[in-house]
């Protein structure tokens, strides 16, 4: 926003690309357990990891470090890193055992081929590994998940056993002319003894399994299994109904069993990253006896069930189910007891004032419950900022914990014991690790926040929140009011774009989360109108207000934003010289039928989807007409497309579909093919690759 003049050169463009991409972004933390000191002072060790790219290795590497909080039971004394940081190489889940004195890690290992790799399940005990287990050659299961829609990595209460998600293990395959070759180098006793009978299944090489779509594809069958740390046996837990995936599995008080969250993958699976609506339920299923028992009702989505520390009660998130993608959620509250299940806070039509405007989260963190069992903290976007909050789960009531602060965004790692691990940053200042204690109830904003890790500011780079309000001819009558936003975080691109001399203008448009449900519901029926009309009217009355240049303004957008991007060229092709898109729909019409997420076509355009579903004529018209390519005549602004092949989201054949169109009528396009890239293009090499060649579009087409 500050500096005037672009940068011209490409070398310079990726001097300035290397230097901020160094900057790490945490990715989970956990606190170990209280020690006294032999003066009668108390602390406690905070393990971090982090991400971070490695463009000489063009990957992501995971490094973790820890720290030491020496506090006073209410209030942090001092905090400092011990120890310099260290690459934590094939970890793929790791988590510490209840009583902090053992650590679960699941790495991989070996084979040089993707998918090659061995799985290992080892248990650390103070300063040696004290078991490892080869899992791959157990064969008592496929890979394990170690996602966060699935995955879990938990231990028993009495630390003997081990909880996780994986593959189901499918029978051997083979071809109807498969021949058997004679072992002659077997003895003669050996050739004597009988052969266990052949199980592979002649003829079902090629059957199809389905996949939970993107970046979930080699992900189909989810089963729970137990590790029995002594003996090293693996059990596959039995009493699941046929019907539900299960996973985000958890011990259930004393050991007796395992509560866990069901997806239905019935009549057939739908992509679920992303995607808080699907169909599921929270499950009990007994060990002695296999018994299953549902805890919630069943017709509607859920996520993330926390156990309180009393071992009393379970909090979880609850949405609707195959409505909008994203969207405001309940926090439900079961009593393991009286098994009574209660709303402690519901939707939120929407906001008034700066008051809350819901739950909008996909997760809750591992560690989220108050040391009485009474409180839970959460973190929530609110507008355009990511709030921490907390819960009274008695009364419902919920307080911000860091309302009137400085603008930035925060996010909960995870509290234990009342002490909070949280991240901050802004978008001119990196990720921060921050720690803090969780006041009494009543006194949530005097939360005294000590930096362990603090960023610096990156220089010349100044932002802020503008609240517009459509024009009374777009008030959408129903609501007043695709399912994300952005909050005043650190984001590498637009930091890059600031640095380069560009203003970035960042738009959450009606439909974006953090605004209350009604925002969100206001966008099905009108996508390619309302979200349309709301961009452009936030361009035009920054122009109008700013000293900005008005024919040096480019649109850069993926998925939602790569579909607003197109339309916004075709609909107002005077105001825009140049446009960047990454992964954008297209067609709706003709996305829905290679989509791993076929109901999104059909709410977003209007309609209820279930799944025996089948457009008819007027429905198809209406996909049309709220697509991209139906304004493909009018565009003459040139446009640079970034697809990845392996895209299950937006398939790259749907940026295909717009360059052969712009082609044909000698519009300037360029196209960028990824071959191994998923929908978010975000692997180093892609990432860098698309950024530098967008800013040698920009500047094409922009000008100096």
């Amino acid at each position: 926003m500050e500096r005037q003049v672009l940068l011209s050169e490409p070398q310079e463009a990726a001097a300035l690309y290397r230097g901020l991409s160094r900057q790490p972004t945490l990715s989970a933390a956990c606190l170990g357990p209280e020690v006294t000191t032999q003066y009668g002072g108390l602390y406690r060790t905070v393990h971090t990891e982090w991400t971070q790219r490695d463009l000489e290795r063009m990957e992501n590497i995971r490094f973790c470090r820890q720290y030491l909080v020496f506090h006073d039971g209410d209030s942090v004394v001092f905090a400092g890193p011990a120890g310099n940081s260290v690459e934590t190489r094939g970890e793929l889940l790791s988590r510490e055992s209840p009583s902090g004195t053992m650590k679960a890690v699941l790495r991989k290992a070996g084979g040089t081929v993707p998918g090659e790799e061995k799985q290992f399940l080892e248990v650390w005990e103070k300063n040696r590994k004290l078991k490892s287990f080869n899992l791959s050659a157990l064969e008592k299961h496929g890979p394990v998940y170690e996602d966060d829609c699935f995955g879990c990595l938990s231990w028993s209460y009495s630390e003997t056993h081990l909880l996780y998600v994986a593959e189901k293990k499918r029978p051997k395959a083979e071809s109807f002319f498969q021949t058997k070759a004679l072992d002659i180098s077997a003895s003669d006793d050996e050739m004597a003894r009988p052969k266990k009978p052949d199980q592979a299944i002649k003829g079902d090489q090629f059957v199809f399994y389905e996949d939970w779509g993107e970046t979930m594809v080699s992900k189909s069958t989810p089963v729970l299994c137990v590790l029995d740390i002594e003996s090293g046996n693996i059990s596959v837990l039995e009493g699941v109904p046929e019907n539900v995936s299960p996973g985000q599995a958890f011990w259930a008080p004393g050991d007796t069993g395992v509560v866990f969250v069901g997806w239905w993958h019935e009549p057939f699976r739908l992509g679920i990253r992303f995607c808080t609506n699907r169909r599921s339920a929270l499950y009990y299923v007994d060990l002695s006896g296999g018994k299953c028992e549902l805890l919630s009702g069943d017709s509607l989505a859920v996520c993330s069930p926390r156990l309180s520390p009393d071992q009393c009660r379970i909090v979880y998130l609850q949405y609707p189910s195959l409505l909008p993608h994203h969207q405001c959620s309940q926090l439900c509250l079961y009593d393991w007891y009286t098994k009574v299940t209660s709303v402690v806070v519901d939707i939120v039509p929407r906001q008034l004032g700066e008051n809350f405007s819901g739950i909008f989260c996909s997760l809750l963190p591992l560690g989220c419950w108050s040391a009485d069992s009474q409180r839970v903290v959460f973190d929530s976007a609110q507008r355009s900022r990511q709030d921490l909050f907390t819960v009274d789960t008695q009364t419902g009531s919920v307080t911000s914990l860091t309302a009137g602060g400085s603008g930035g965004s925060w996010k909960l790692l995870t509290v234990d014991q009342d002490l909070m691990v949280a991240q901050f940053s802004t978008p001119n200042l990196p990720p921060s690790l921050k720690v803090g204690f969780l006041p009494p109830a009543g006194k949530e904003q005097s939360v005294s926040w000590v930096s362990l890790e603090e960023a610096e500011p990156i220089p010349d780079i100044h932002w802020g929140i503008r609240v517009l309000h459509p024009p009374p001819d777009q008030e959408n009558a129903q609501y007043g009011g695709p399912h994300s936003s952005f909050v005043t975080a650190w984001m590498l691109f637009p930091a890059m774009l600031c640095k380069m001399g560009f203003a970035v203008l960042l738009v959450n448009y009606r439909g974006s989360t953090g605004f209350g449900q009604d925002s969100i519901l206001s966008l099905p029926g009108n996508v390619g109108h309302q979200d349309v009309k709301d961009v452009q009217f936030a361009v035009e009355q920054v122009l109008r207000e700013e000293h900005f240049d008005a024919g040096r303004v480019a649109l850069m957008g993926g998925s939602h934003g790569g579909f607003l991007s197109c339309h916004l060229i075709g609909q107002y092709p005077e105001t825009y010289s140049a446009c960047i898109a990454r992964n954008p729909v297209i067609n709706i019409a003709s996305m829905m039928g290679s989509t791993d997420i076929p109901d999104w076509c059909v709410v977003e355009a209007g309609f209820p989807y279930s799944h025996d579903y089948l457009p008819d004529l007027n429905v198809w018209e209406e996909m049309l007409d709220k697509s991209p390519i139906k304004y493909i005549p009018q565009v003459k602004t040139p446009v640079l497309l970034m697809l990845g092949q392996e895209d299950r989201r937006v398939p790259f054949k749907q940026g295909m579909e717009y360059y052969r169109a712009l082609k044909a009528r000698n519009v300037p396009v360029r196209l960028l093919l990824y071959p191994k890239s998923t929908h978010a293009l975000s692997e180093v090499e892609v990432e860098s690759d698309s950024f530098m060649n967008a800013v040698l579009w920009l500047h094409t087409h922009l000008g100096s």
